[in-house]
């Protein structure tokens, strides 16, 4: 399964959770399993590190966030099994940009946050401009996500 996390520039929300998933399938043991990698919608950062705020929040509890940013090819669409936005805007923006015959299923990463599902809330913010607590926060909701994620679509 390949999967390729999205957000605005790259080095905050999805290199996150290309952090944390990476994690939770090296716990899970089904690392084997899974691709992994991250883009921006936005070419801002290009070959950016991820944000050293995300880092540090995720060091914290353990978790490696690595990599540089780089933005969404036309390639994506068809090289990653699913594309997991982090908010409509970039959900919005990757639909837009699908060419028609892609292959990848595009979805919101917080599609598989059960304590989402029904709210309608499916946005990760972007903490960007924040504080710190904000990059916590976003930790927090996208490990609930990629639980999901890994519960639904982790081979059997």
């Amino acid at each position: 399964m390949r999967i390729l996390f999205v957000c605005l520039g790259n080095i905050c929300r999805s290199p996150t959770a290309e952090g944390v998933m990476r994690h939770l399938v090296e716990e899970a043991g089904v690392a084997d399993d899974f691709v992994f990698d991250s883009a921006g919608t936005g070419g801002w950062h290009t070959g950016d590190p991820p944000d050293p705020r995300s880092r540090e929040a995720a060091r914290r509890r353990g978790i490696v966030v690595a990599g540089a940013a780089r933005q969404v090819t036309h390639g994506d669409f068809y090289e990653f099994d699913l594309i997991l936005a982090m908010d409509r805007a970039n959900l919005r923006d990757l639909r837009a940009a699908a060419p028609p015959d892609a292959t990848a299923e595009i979805k919101l990463l917080r599609e598989y946050d059960p304590n989402s599902v029904g709210g309608g809330d499916y946005d990760v913010p972007d903490p960007y401009y924040g504080g710190p607590d904000g990059f916590d926060d976003v930790l927090e909701l996208v490990d609930a996500a990629c639980r999901g994620v890994l519960a639904d679509v982790s081979p059997a």
